[in-house]
């Protein structure tokens, strides 16, 4: 039996993209735009009447902000959302902030005919992961913690680090690594992260973990040490490696073919921490759809790292950890609120018996 098409609103103040995304929508025939609307208002009656199963959202409309609109749905009538947002730096940051709200995915809006038709394939296949979705009804995500009375970009020198933590997500990562992170210490191991996230977000993304954490976060450059209380995260459309030197640990940033549909890829990432740490290692793979990341975890527990994957409860997509539980690459799997104390202690662990 056929499966039935994934229902779909598309809300935008535009009438152009609203054409445009559901003439793109129209060439896939597991997709079916049951309706638009111009503003929030317009989009709280549809939502009401037509029961959408993924609904897609602009930022900045009439009436009512994407954001504020966002927040009500997410607290009164949880559904998966993707943001389809302009490349503007500040509407980077606004489509960055509402995953923090919980939205599932952020696409950019095309800017010519061809952009068009490649924004419509990614926007089929977002789709399809989020009819799959868990999405949960949510409050709005607490407000930047103050900072502590001293971090690491307060010391001159900062030191490196003994140990790695490696962390890779896709669908509802940008939101757990939030959760992670926030609970680091400024003096946490230096970590390395993969979030796929297209290019134009991943700068924006870091910035806002970096006001939120204790500890450092920004996007990586090639070439830089990999330091204690310093996270680093991929840039869109490059890999992030890590590699061994005489002196500690230096991240590589390089372009190449993607991994599982993906650049960056959490497999390239996970396979070079397993060939740079070994032992000195922790791993963790948390939700997302397919299957990136699970043999980079299993590589990592190969040579004597700490592995973890999220559980299927606390994963808004059970994917990529299904995919290295299947493999045996987990030595535990965990709930998010779990995560950060087991990562840190297994890293204290791994430094103790250096």
């Amino acid at each position: 039996m056929t499966a039935p098409a994934v229902r779909v609103l598309i809300v935008d103040d535009s009438a152009l993209v609203r054409r445009v995304l559901t003439d793109a929508l129209a060439l896939h025939a597991d997709i079916e735009v049951v309706g638009t609307a111009s503003d929030p208002y317009v989009a709280r009656e549809r939502i009401a009447q037509l029961r959408p199963d993924v609904m897609t959202l602009d930022i900045e409309m009439p009436r009512m902000d994407g954001l504020s609109f966002l927040s009500k749905v997410m607290r009164h009538s949880p559904m998966p959302v993707i943001v389809v947002s302009s490349l503007t730096t500040q509407h980077s940051a606004t489509a960055v902030r509402a995953l923090a709200l919980g939205a599932v995915d952020v696409l950019a809006k095309p800017s010519s005919s061809t952009a068009t038709a490649e924004m419509g394939i990614a926007l089929a296949a977002a789709i399809r992961v989020a009819a799959h979705a868990r999405v949960v009804a949510r409050d709005e995500p607490p407000a930047p913690a103050p900072r502590l009375s001293w971090s690491p970009r307060d010391v001159e020198k900062p030191s490196a680090t003994d140990s790695i933590i490696a962390l890779g997500a896709s669908t509802g990562g940008t939101q757990a690594l939030e959760h992670i992170l926030r609970r680091f210490p400024a003096d946490a191991p230096g970590t390395v992260i993969v979030q796929h996230l297209p290019a134009q977000f991943t700068g924006p993304f870091a910035a806002r973990l970096d006001a939120l954490c204790a500890i450092s976060v920004r996007e990586a450059r090639d070439g830089e040490a990999i330091t204690t209380g310093v996270a680093l995260v991929a840039p869109g459309g490059r890999h992030l490696l890590v590699q061994s030197t005489g002196r500690g640990f230096v991240a590589r940033v390089k372009d190449g073919p993607m991994v599982h549909h993906q650049r960056p890829a959490v497999d390239v990432l996970f396979q070079s921490v397993a060939r740079a740490a070994g032992q000195r290692a922790v791993g963790v793979l948390l939700t997302g759809m397919g299957a990136d990341g699970a043999k980079g975890l299993l590589a990592m527990r190969s040579t004597g790292a700490h592995t973890i994957a999220q559980d299927e409860r606390t994963c808004v997509v059970f994917g990529m950890p299904r995919e290295a539980i299947n493999l045996d690459a987990a030595e535990e799997i965990l709930p998010l609120d779990r995560i950060a104390d087991a990562a840190l202690a297994a890293s204290r662990s791994n430094q103790h018996a250096k």
